[in-house]
């Protein structure tokens, strides 16, 4: 797959994984493997891209007396997987057009 495209396609599913409730690295990375392919070396540069993008917020809270980072989506976050679900079905218009039998 073109690394460009899996890129924006890791940021919108880090998006989604937190679209209904706030939740930590590792539980995200539980939430996403079924779908697409994840390590911590690769989403945690992603949180820090999409934090600095007003896309999510972070949080510090004790958990078992260790500190946790939680990640909660912004508006911003939510109208970027809005435009995703635009994105997404053009893209599939273009896969329909080059699959199709002739």
């Amino acid at each position: 797959m073109d690394i460009q495209l899996k890129r924006g396609l890791l940021d919108v599913c880090v998006l989604a994984s937190i679209k209904t409730q706030d939740s930590y690295g590792y539980q995200m990375i539980k939430d996403i493997k079924p779908y697409i392919e994840i390590s911590e070396s690769t989403l945690y540069p992603i949180l820090r891209r999409l934090e600095a993008a007003s896309l999510l917020t972070v949080r510090t809270a004790e958990h078992n007396g260790r500190l946790r980072k939680y990640y909660s989506i912004t508006d911003a976050g939510r109208q970027r997987l809005e435009d995703f679900r635009t994105e997404w079905n053009e893209l599939n218009s273009i896969y329909l057009y080059v699959t199709r039998e002739v």
